[in-house]
């Protein structure tokens, strides 16, 4: 590691600069706050550790949502090999239906969350990277190394299995 000096420094202020950004996005492939907060810290850590890997002349924030993608892609085919861990201290909290939430989850945003979380990854990778972080097609493109083409489809059918969960195609009956 050549200089760790205020080029070091300069990648710290860039990485957290995108950190709020960062966690929504993290928060949004995992589909939990709990876990999209490991997620972001992975990220950070990993960021941190491998800072030399960075090319100059690239954005931070492509960079550290590639990061994170790849971290939870991983941890999906972790999962898919090992099965899902229960936390035995979450078992004793499990409770039957709260009214409240079933109130709740009739709301259209949370159908929208829902159909967020059911979405396939490369999909919902697509729809939160341009639709929640503003980032343009071709930017998306660059941290999901596919063609622009391929995320104007994604965000399509993104688009269109939210619109039919959230209820604005239903109706119709021939979805």
């Amino acid at each position: 590691m050549a200089d760790p000096g205020p080029d070091s420094q300069a990648m710290r202020e860039e990485i957290i600069a995108v950190l709020p950004r960062l966690r929504r996005f993290c928060r949004g492939l995992t589909g939990h706050a709990e876990n999209g907060d490991d997620l972001m810290q992975s990220t950070v850590e990993r960021a941190l550790g491998r800072a030399e890997l960075f090319e100059a002349g690239t954005r931070v924030d492509a960079w550290m949502f590639r990061i994170a993608r790849n971290l939870h892609i991983d941890a999906i085919r972790s999962v898919g090999r090992r099965g899902t861990q229960v936390d035995i201290d979450e078992i004793a909290e499990t409770r039957g239906e709260d009214g409240r939430e079933t109130v709740e989850n009739r709301s259209d945003l949370a159908a929208a969350q829902r159909a967020l979380q059911a979405l396939p990854e490369e999909q919902r990778s697509a729809f939160l990277l341009v639709v929640v972080e503003g980032l343009s097609y071709r930017e998306a493109a660059e941290v999901l190394e596919v063609p622009v083409g391929t995320i104007m489809s994604r965000l399509a059918r993104a688009r269109a299995r939210i619109d039919a969960v959230v209820g604005r195609s239903q109706g119709t009956g021939n979805d």
